[in-house]
């Protein structure tokens, strides 16, 4: 069995640094590392082959019983248990689970040129938004993600949990240069643009495939509107002149799989 450190001061180096992690995109990026919130993220990552580098609890998580499942499928990593109040500040949920995984951030494993079924993000700031988008192209068999600088974090907190495990299923690049990106993807890549005439249902979505989303606001820059091969517009029956980002991502992924049975 393992052994369980307790920590009960905010001045302890290691809390100080899993606090700097939890707050900060930047210490993310520098330790390549972030926190999973609570057991289903933690569950996704073990079902997706994942192993966490520390188990970190809070002083009720040993009496949930979802929770000693999960610490006993994962024997030989460290636990630590923190005070409540102390616990509460490395979580951002009103009402913690009580356990958080501090893990490796995965590096993307799919290049661009082997991906079959991809999606291009450019600067997706909200990370409510980036979090659906994820958990829809993992739910509809993306194989890979491609985000440019102007993106939300992919691996901060609120996009986790937005993601809902989705982010396991995904090879996600960050950072990506998306029109080197365009460039080097040797399928198909489809843009929404309101000015499209051709309807999402008459497009054909079968083979190599890549859809290009822009940000909630500006949309597509033009340089990757150009880089598409096709552009599209969704139908839609009501007034609403658009879609928010994440449903219609959502709505094309899935058109998409439909097509691809």
């Amino acid at each position: 069995m393992t052994a369980i450190k307790r920590i009960t001061s905010r001045d302890n180096p290691f809390y100080k640094s899993l606090h700097r992690i939890s707050s900060s995109a930047r210490e993310r990026r520098e330790a390549g590392q972030t926190l999973l919130d609570g057991s289903h993220l933690l569950r996704a990552f073990l079902d997706n082959g994942g192993k966490p580098k520390h188990l970190l609890l809070n002083e009720q998580a040993q009496q949930d019983a979802e929770i000693v499942a999960l610490l006993d499928a994962c024997v030989d990593v460290p636990q630590t248990q923190f005070e409540d109040a102390l616990f509460a500040q490395l979580s951002e949920l009103k009402t913690p689970n009580g356990l958080l995984a501090l893990i490796d951030i995965p590096a993307a494993q799919v290049e661009v040129a082997h991906s079959q079924f991809a999606l291009l993000l450019e600067d997706i700031q909200d990370p409510g938004n980036l979090g659906s988008i994820l958990r829809s192209a993992a739910a509809a068999g993306c194989d890979a993600v491609f985000m440019s600088p102007g993106c939300a974090d992919a691996w901060s907190p609120k996009v986790l949990r937005a993601g809902m495990g989705g982010h396991f299923a995904l090879s996600i690049l960050e950072s990506a240069d998306l029109l080197k990106v365009a460039t080097g993807f040797t399928g198909k890549i489809l843009a929404a643009s309101l000015h499209a005439r051709k309807s999402l249902y008459d497009c054909n979505l079968r083979g190599k495939l890549a859809f290009a989303i822009g940000n909630e606001g500006a949309g597509l820059s033009p340089e990757l509107l150009t880089a598409a091969q096709q552009h599209f517009i969704i139908p839609m029956q009501g007034k609403i002149e658009s879609l928010n980002a994440a449903a219609a991502t959502a709505v094309c992924l899935f058109e998409a799989s439909r097509q691809r049975l």
